[in-house]
């Protein structure tokens, strides 16, 4: 990324604030966003949901147009003040030539999700604008979880520390977080929403994948250059990893530490964040110290954006 790209951070929120829900990817039904829509209105929130939420086109939300003019709806509505994605699967990417995400550059929201909504937190890094990998409306069944995004949404500190991990690897180094699902990040290599690691501290997690396709895709990132640019390295959850017969030998965890160990950098596993609960938030865009010690890691945020 070019050292002179500025990030924004949208504003904390407050009560009267207006949320905005769509879904830019896997359809959805009222009943699964009815407890969330009450979560969030007891933060003192209001809730806009928008026009197709709950349109259907095969296994998505509607067609591309359909969900993409509902997120571009809530990017471009002056009084919406976040944009919670209502959940993940697939999607996404096929908005990316239909929306134009430069207006919260100047005016600047909290779009929050992850899993696919990956797609979205790399394109606007690419902008230098911060957002939020956090837990999404159609599960809001963690109460850890909901907790962490609530608190990143008002604007309060997120950072936090872990246990050690027996595949760390000690230092420290500061860099922008960037990242999110795995397998999302590789698919959008050699596309104009690549990653972008360049002094940056990359966040990887996925679900359900096999053993020897994460080999893959940590492969491709290190043979692509990604890897060797980065600062840091923070690995969340690999939730129900697959295996191939005759078995690869090496969970998930172990094919990445072997990837990152050559690297010389900081490396911490175990965040609690990914298709598990807790599934804790991280402020995508931001400025981050990792600390790893003997004892601990420790993940902590910047104050200026």
């Amino acid at each position: 990324m070019s050292s002179d790209v500025k990030f924004v951070r949208p504003a904390g929120l407050k009560a009267g604030d207006t949320v905005g829900i769509c879904a830019p990817a896997r359809k959805v039904s009222g009943d699964d966003l009815r407890q969330a829509v009450q979560v969030v209105e007891s933060w003192g929130l209001r809730v806009r949901l928008s026009e197709n939420l709950f349109a259907g086109c095969s296994m998505l939300a509607g067609s591309d147009e359909q969900r993409a003019a509902d997120v571009q709806a809530l990017i471009d509505a002056p009084d919406v003040s976040a944009i919670l994605f209502a959940r993940g699967g697939y999607g996404c990417a096929r908005l990316l030539q239909k929306l134009d995400f430069s207006g919260l550059k100047k005016a600047p929201k909290w779009l929050a999700g992850y899993s696919d909504i990956t797609v979205f937190h790399l394109a606007l890094y690419r902008l230098g604008v911060e957002s939020l990998h956090a837990a999404m409306p159609f599960k809001f069944t963690d109460a850890a979880s909901v907790d962490s995004l609530r608190a990143a949404l008002f604007g309060q500190d997120v950072s936090r520390e872990l246990a050690p991990h027996e595949l760390n690897v000690k230092g420290t180094a500061t860099g922008r977080l960037t990242g999110g699902n795995l397998s999302i990040i590789y698919s959008l290599q050699a596309t104009p929403c690549e990653l972008l690691s360049d002094g940056a501290v990359l966040f990887v997690e996925d679900v359900d994948e096999y053993l020897y396709h994460v080999d893959r895709m940590m492969l491709n990132l290190a043979l692509s250059g990604r890897l060797g640019k980065l600062k840091a390295l923070l690995v969340g959850g690999m939730t129900e990893m697959k295996d191939s017969v005759g078995g690869y030998g090496k969970s998930a965890y172990e094919i990445i530490s072997e990837h990152a160990r050559p690297l010389n950098i900081p490396v911490a596993f175990g965040f609690p964040a990914g298709h598990q609960d807790p599934n804790v938030a991280l402020c995508m865009g931001r400025e981050v110290q990792l600390e790893v010690s003997d004892k601990r890691a420790l993940l902590r945020y910047s104050e200026q954006a």
